[in-house]
C-alpha cells in the first residue's frame, strides 16, 4: 500500500460564531434614489407613454399617468431603486431620442435622479 493512500483528510476547523453577533447583524440596505422625469413642450404624452413602456415597462395606463403627471406639475418620479440603476434609467431617458411627432424637438426629455429620505 502507498503512503498516499492511507492519508485521510481531516475537516477544516472554522471557528463558531457567537450569538449576539448573528441576532445584532443586520443586512445593510442600499441607499433609495428617485428617477425624476421633467417636463417640457417639445415632447407628446404619446412619447412619454411609449418611452416608459419600453424603458421602465410600464404597462399604459400607468405610462399614461406618468406623462399626465409630468405635464401638470413639471416632473414626475418614473422609478425609486439603488444608485447604479437610478443612473442607468436616467441615462436610458437621456439617449431615448427626440419625438418625431413634434418637428421643433431637438433631443430627448430631461431626466435626474436624487436620494430619498429615509424616514
Amino acid at each position: 500500500m502507498s503512503e498516499e493512500s492511507t492519508m485521510v483528510a481531516e475537516p477544516i476547523a472554522r471557528p463558531a460564531k457567537k450569538a449576539a453577533e448573528k441576532t445584532n447583524q443586520k443586512p445593510k440596505r442600499q441607499p433609495r434614489y428617485n428617477v425624476i422625469l421633467w417636463d417640457d413642450a417639445d415632447h407628446t404624452y404619446e412619447y412619454v407613454q411609449t418611452m416608459m413602456k419600453e424603458l421602465f415597462r410600464m404597462p399604459i395606463e400607468q405610462a399614461y399617468q406618468i406623462a399626465k403627471q409630468v405635464d401638470l406639475s413639471g416632473r414626475a418620479i418614473c422609478m425609486t431603486t439603488t444608485l447604479e440603476h437610478a443612473e442607468l434609467k436616467r441615462d436610458q431617458i437621456h439617449a431615448y431620442g427626440s419625438d418625431a411627432r413634434i418637428p421643433r424637438c431637438k433631443g430627448s426629455m430631461s431626466a435626474s435622479i436624487e436620494p430619498i429620505g429615509e424616514g
